[in-house]
């Protein structure tokens, strides 16, 4: 008998895990969207796309009577409130898992950003987070309610992904604009990035082997900003990016994330570094 799983929120993530089950699973894969005009470019890629909002509980509570399986693949679309996308629908959750059997895993993908600024040292699961701003706040804080959710016979996986980067998401095209410019700092923090491929197949593990608690999914190789900047301009050919010290950078968080307990657990990177030879 196949197992269902239900994808809440189909972007570029949940896309790709969509495609993924469909031609190597006998998952039969429900995949929801925000918007009516994408359920035919949807439809193709699950047994059924359906329309529901993270606050439409009765709507929740009907699609996961029959989903082994929960993904959290949720994005905030310009414009909208964070609270409203993460948080909101966190707490939605958790009201239609009310006496709910069917539900044995979720998984949700947060970020690495929730650890703010630890001064570029080395970070781990056990790091107490200390967002920088009030989105940070917001995902941990969600992190932290979805957790809840965890019992004997459910278990709650929530990644910390780096950035993401991939088909469609190039290097080059990511810090195209920042060609040729002048950037704020030395380069020297490092930068966590994690390849599509990599959140895909990490997804697929923690549902196979059923991982619960927090797990760092970021590449094996923090690179510091301007080792990976000079790589990216020399492959794609464009004007170098050059480095002002004297202004402080902006960024919020300058960790060095760790990813060995996703490695302990049995996960095989395949792409353990955002610059390859």
């Amino acid at each position: 008998m196949a197992r269902n799983a239900l994808i809440l929120g189909c972007g570029y993530v949940g896309s790709a895990l969509a495609k993924h089950w469909q031609s190597s699973s006998d998952l039969e894969v429900t995949v929801t969207t925000t918007r009516e005009e994408r359920l035919a470019e949807l439809g193709s890629l699950a047994k059924q796309a359906i329309v529901v909002a993270g606050h439409e509980e009765e709507a929740m509570r009907s699609q996961l009577k029959t989903a082994q399986t929960l993904i959290l693949s949720l994005g905030a679309k310009r414009g909208d409130s964070y609270t409203d996308t993460y948080l909101k629908t966190a707490q939605t959750l958790q009201k239609a898992l009310v006496d709910n059997a069917s539900v044995q895993q979720i998984i949700y993908t947060s970020s690495y950003g929730v650890y703010g600024d630890q001064q570029g040292n080395w970070v781990t699961e056990e790091t107490p987070a200390q967002p920088a701003n009030d989105n940070g706040k917001i995902l941990l804080d969600t992190e932290q309610q979805l957790l809840t959710l965890a019992t004997p016979a459910r278990h709650v996986c929530v990644f910390r992904l780096g950035g993401i980067y991939g088909p469609g998401r190039e290097l080059a095209h990511i810090f195209r604009f920042a060609a040729g410019k002048i950037r704020p700092g030395d380069g020297t923090s490092p930068g966590n990035w994690v390849h599509l491929e990599d959140i895909v197949g990490a997804i697929a593990f923690a549902a196979e082997h059923r991982l619960n608690g927090l797990y760092n999914l970021v590449d094996s190789n923090p690179t510091p900003s301007k080792q990976l900047l000079d790589w990216v301009c020399a492959q794609a050919n464009l004007a170098p990016i050059q480095w002002d010290p004297s202004q402080p950078s902006q960024r919020g968080y300058n960790a060095r994330v760790s990813n060995q307990k996703l490695r302990d657990a049995g996960y095989t990177f395949q792409h353990p570094s955002v610059i390859t030879p």
